[in-house]
């Protein structure tokens, strides 16, 4: 389980544009280096991100408000700033996944004031 930062308002008024932040920590090892021993380094990317908003008291899985495929020439740690329209109370959540069965979900609510 890779850790991560989310910067998330936690609450927000109807209409308001707001700004989420986040960042994993995870190697990006693209697979063309090499070790101090000299063994090539196994290839270890993060493919894709979405985060995707659930409104409270709905079902499926939500609306998709950002999504992004991430290549070999993204650095370690990526970090994602997006911004969205506040317009109902809810979850969002965020799905990072890659390679060798990488797959890192997170959840971060908020409430309209």
């Amino acid at each position: 389980m890779a850790r991560n930062i989310l910067t998330v308002p936690t609450t927000a008024k109807l209409g308001e544009i707001i700004e989420l932040r986040a960042l994993i920590q995870h190697p990006m090892e693209t697979g063309y280096r090499r070790s101090s021993a000299g063994v090539m380094l196994e290839r270890d990317l993060i493919r894709n991100f979405s985060c995707h908003f659930l409104e409270t008291g709905k079902t499926g899985e939500g609306e998709l408000v950002f999504a992004a495929k991430l290549f070999a020439a993204v650095s370690a740690n990526p970090y994602l700033s997006f911004h969205t329209t506040a317009f109902a109370s809810g979850t969002f959540l965020f799905v990072w996944s890659g390679d060798n069965g990488f797959t890192q979900t997170e959840r971060a609510a908020i409430m309209l004031r």
